[in-house]
């Protein structure tokens, strides 16, 4: 086989890349497609029996809007129970902040702080639910779903951040159908759903979180004109403030209880509107407080824990009755039942049921669930027992549930083929059903249709009845509790049901991702054979342990293993960040174990001179391992993190329970320690030229104000959004930015050729670097990207002083420490270690790095609030930019070190002097540090895609392996990056002083 050449490897891996990018996105777009929906909206169809050929109403769309609306009202049988709805959605307010947790009322502090809520819920005017939401918790999809009752499809989390028009159907276009005035106040994500529907409207950006204060006023600004004018049927109040408290201090900060306090008062002036304009004649108002998603204890959201997915439904506006008892219902709930309650048709992909005012028992053991309808009176609990109600109101009951069983059928009947269906739509069960009630236990089609039509015939048999002494509160309770419980499995079984994926498209991906990874593992495998099996090893007498199979070798190999096998347990994915601490854990002791042994080999088989000078660097080298021991355990006990044991003791718990101070205090020391360690390191370089003392100044400037802005601005608590605090942080990405391209720009123009080194190690030049020195630029080249390097490190290290919480500025440190007792171990290990191991192992550790910051396979853990800072307004771009700078702090961490690496370690036994060429030594310098990184990332990620197929019908697809797989893909981008940036600063550095010096050059 042809020996691999710079033009052919660099080819190679091109393609290798930008095949496996290729792959990906064609399985992304396959496995996570945008949910199939039903076309069109619906009519007046909802208001009759499904058939198999029946076609849409057209003539709906050409009805003038209010005899649409009279047309609505009189086939449904049910007249609306209010004239006017305001929905007030508190973003982010987890339910149990107003009804408690499992029976007991909330926390002393929440319920103080909403005292005029818990008043009307303690007098029975007002009724609440746990409402559950589904994954992920983000605003836009769970806003989607209250209106359209659909469940979205989970890549909605990206397009959260770059809302589209809605054009399912839903409620808000069904009341503009039947010619409803809109109003909405609040987050500009219902502009971008539904433009052009609102006949006034005031918003304001969702994603700006460091607003607490004035993203609520301009809301409430507004308030009391809107309540006085009778010009609108809906007004859509959206309040962001509760949702940017939560993520600037977590569900205990001490903004909670007074921006819930100030939700409080809203309720209350509407409530007290509501009553002044029932009062006065001007018709029902029914008010409908809701959230949108729950937070964790850190405030964030997105995943499907219990606190994420715990949301509120309360209404307000009910006539008067006693409820002591909060029910859980689904999110998607709310669409079908305030369809019923306002009379418009239920949304035609609407997954959801009319949920219940209350549940009682009856004498023969049904339970009956009674909906939101005009009922003239509403019993407690205790008079539950003599409920008795008109035949016109279980009639108006039963219809409910009719409608919505019927709009739960024509879904079914577009997603299950097998349906069975003629006149009626499983008639097949007919007469089987005439007989009585069975236990419909057949496969899913004939379950459905079974259950559909054991409700329809007590319903039929009810309605024969009615009017006479025959017509029992046992066939009325029987008929609703049948309609029950065939909308309860409908209902699971769409929610449950994954959306068709194009399985062409998912082999093309997959196998494309799998050439790549072959591609990519082929090229390593080549270069390996060149260097370490080839003719070059005897020609360049390296040390035995370079041939055979060491233990550092086979455990890195081993760690793949490790991984891929463990991406199969939906447990371990969810504690992945275990793993990465005991494997680079066991890796610093194999480090450890090889040090000593390399010692002990040294005090036996060397002269008193050579011992000497070697044992010194043996000592070295063990100072190096018990730094990299030490600042690993420390950093693996800062986050407990995962999702199991998140409640155990941590470093960062026991910091900010002991208080805000000591984390400010403990913040300060560990910047002060990054900055100079930074500078140390620059300020050591021997040159005294212009360029050089530019790059030292705009650094030395750069981690000045990042200490003031720490100092200043940057409090535990709160979040100052003044000009100020923004102007200081964008000169400091400004002077970042300068400093740092423009030490990669200028630096291999301005350094000047000399056989000295700036790089102040004792690594010794190879005899045969000296021996070609005078044809290629190594030691300059080398000298450039020690400074480049440096360069490199502090920026990242400034950004993340910056952008990353308090709590977090130690774990910097620490992994700052990590990296250079690493890069100066392997810098002085000569060959005991291969390099392809070693950068192995850095990439190991910026994964362990990854958790240890606090990051999880969960969306929940994404930190929102570091992505506005420095931003004066939103702009999704910039926002995005610096969200993934926070999340991959430490992956790209690892990565942009490697040009410190290569500037560091001799890599002279990777080249044969005399074939050496230009091309031959940029591989010797780029070669394993751009392979190593993709190969790992290419299997892991092709892994894991086959992982994801296997686990695309398990309970925790969306919930535990979806996320996971956004996590690796971005990892994956992370990692393009990283890459993308060392080989081009290490190509460019080169051709350019090679250019310097006047020579023709050919890669």
């Amino acid at each position: 086989m042809a020996p691999l050449t710079c033009t052919k490897l660099s080819l190679i891996t091109i393609v290798g890349v930008v095949t496996q990018i290729i792959g990906l996105s064609f399985f992304v777009f396959g496995f996570f497609p945008v949910k199939p929906t039903l076309p069109s909206t619906s009519g007046s169809e909802s208001f009759y029996v499904p058939a198999c050929d029946f076609v849409s109403n057209q003539s709906d769309t050409t009805l003038p809007s209010d005899q649409l609306k009279s047309s609505y009202q009189e086939l449904s049988g049910i007249p609306p129970s209010f004239d006017r709805l305001i929905l007030m959605i508190v973003d982010g307010l987890p339910a149990e902040f107003v009804l408690g947790k499992d029976g007991k009322p909330p926390n002393k502090q929440f319920k103080e702080a909403m005292p005029y809520t818990q008043s009307l819920l303690a007098s029975g005017l007002a009724i609440g639910y746990h409402a559950k939401a589904a994954p992920p918790t983000v605003t836009m999809p769970r806003l989607k779903a209250m209106v359209s009752g659909a469940i979205g499809g989970f890549l909605d989390v990206a397009f959260n951040f770059n809302t589209q028009a809605m054009q399912d159907d839903n409620l808000l276009g069904q009341f503009f159908k039947i010619g409803w005035k809109m109003v909405m106040l609040g987050d500009e994500t219902w502009l971008k759903l539904f433009p052009g529907l609102f006949k006034r409207h005031d918003g304001v950006s969702s994603f700006y979180v460091k607003d607490t204060v004035q993203v609520d006023q301009n809301v409430s600004r507004h308030l009391g004109d809107e309540l006085s004018k009778d010009d609108w049927d809906l007004l859509i109040l959206h309040y962001l403030g509760l949702d940017h408290v939560g993520h600037i201090g977590g569900r205990n900060s001490v903004l909670m209880a007074p921006k819930m306090k100030e939700m409080d008062e809203v309720v209350k002036l509407i409530h007290s509107s509501i009553n002044q304009s029932q009062g006065n004649g001007q018709g029902r108002t029914l008010l409908m407080i809701v959230s949108d998603h729950g937070m964790t204890e850190n405030g964030n959201h997105g995943g499907s824990t219990y606190e994420e997915t715990d949301t509120l439904a309360l209404f307000i506006g009910l006539r008067n009755h006693v409820f002591d008892y909060a029910s859980v219902i689904n999110q998607i709930d709310i669409a079908p039942t305030l369809a019923l309650l306002f009379g418009v048709p239920i949304p035609k992909n609407n997954c959801g049921m009319n949920f219940p005012l209350y549940c009682l028992e009856c004498d023969n053991a049904f339970l009956i669930c009674i909906v939101l309808f005009n009922f003239p009176k509403m019993l407690s609990l205790e008079d539950s027992g003599n409920l008795t109600f008109t035949a016109m109101q279980k009639d108006k009951h039963l219809r409910a549930l009719e409608l919505n069983s019927w709009q739960l059928l024509r879904l079914l009947q577009a997603q299950l083929s097998g349906l069975p269906c003629r006149n009626f739509p499983c008639d097949a069960f007919y007469d089987h059903q005439s007989s009585g009630s069975t236990d419909c236990n057949h496969e899913t089609e004939d379950m459905l249709c079974c259950l559909y039509m054991e409700a329809t015939t007590l319903y039929t048999s009810w309605k024969s009845k009615r009017g006479f002494e025959s017509a029992s509160n046992k066939d009325y309770s029987s008929a609703a509790a049948a309609y029950y419980k065939f909308l309860k499995s409908a209902s699971e079984w769409l929610s449950r049901r994954s959306t068709d994926k194009p399985v062409k498209l998912l082999a093309l991906g997959l196998a494309t991702m799998f050439v790549s990874t072959v591609i990519l593992s082929s090229l390593m495998f080549c270069r390996l054979r060149e260097i370490y099996h080839g003719g070059k090893q005897q020609s360049l007498n390296l040390n035995d342990s370079m041939n055979g199979w060491s233990l550092d070798e086979t455990f890195i190999l081993s760690v793949i293993l490790i991984l891929v096998s463990s991406m199969t347990s939906s447990s371990m994915v969810e504690e992945e960040h275990y793993i990465w601490y005991f494997l680079i854990s066991t890796f610093y002791i194999l480090l450890l174990r090889k040090t000593a042994q390399s010692l002990s080999a040294v005090r036996f088989q060397s002269s008193f001179f050579t011992q000497n000078g070697q044992s010194r660097e043996g000592y070295f080298r063990m100072c190096f391992v018990f730094l990299l021991l030490t600042s690993g355990r420390v950093l693996r006990g800062w986050h407990q993190g995962g999702v199991n044991w998140t409640s155990l003791p941590d470093i960062s718990k026991w910091l900010e329970q002991a208080g805000s101070q000591h984390v400010k205090s403990l913040q300060l020391i560990s910047a002060f320690l990054v900055i100079s360690i930074g500078l140390f390191a620059l300020f050591s370089i021997e040159s005294k030229g212009k360029c050089f003392q530019m790059v030292r100044l705009s650094f030395l400037i750069s981690g000045l104000l990042v200490l003031l802005h720490i100092t200043k601005y940057q409090d535990y608590t709160f979040s100052s959004t003044n000009y100020g605090a923004t102007l200081l942080v964008q000169i400091i990405y400004a002077i970042l930015g300068v400093a740092t391209i423009g030490s990669v720009v200028a630096l291999p123009w301005v350094i000047p050729f000399s056989t000295s080194k700036i790089c102040p190690t004792d690594n010794t030049i190879s005899p045969h670097f000296l021996s070609i020195h005078e044809k290629f630029p190594l030691v300059e080249l080398r000298d450039s990207l020690y400074v480049i390097g440096w360069a490199y490190v502090l920026c990242w290290c400034l950004l993340q002083l910056l952008l990353q919480q308090p709590i977090n500025t130690t774990p910097i440190l620490l992994l700052l420490l990590q990296i250079l007792a690493g890069t100066l171990y392997f810098a002085r290990s000569g060959t005991h270690h291969k390099e392809w191991v070693e950068i192995a192992a850095f990439y190991y550790l910026g994964m362990a790095g990854h958790f240890a910051l606090g990051n999880t396979n969960t969306l929940a853990t994404i930190d929102v609030a570091g992505a506005f800072i420095g931003i004066s307004s939103h702009s999704t771009l910039l926002s995005g930019i610096l969200m993934f700078i926070i999340t991959y702090a430490s992956p790209m961490f690892i990565l942009l070190s490697l040009v410190m690496y290569i500037s560091m370690k001799n890599m002279a036994h990777l080249v044969i002097p005399e074939k050496a060429g230009p091309g031959d030594h940029l591989m010797m310098m780029l070669g394993f540090s751009c392979l190593v990184p993709l190969v790992i990332n290419s299997i892991l990620l092709t892994a894991y895609t086959v992982v994801l197929l296997l686990m695309q019908n398990h309970l925790f697809v969306w919930s535990v392996f979806s996320p996971k797989y956004l996590y690796v893909c971005a990892t994956a981008v992370c990692t393009y990056i990283g890459i993308f940036i060392v080989a081009a600063t290490g190509f460019y550095a080169y051709f350019v002083l090679d250019m310097r010096k006047q020579k023709p050059y050919s890669c």
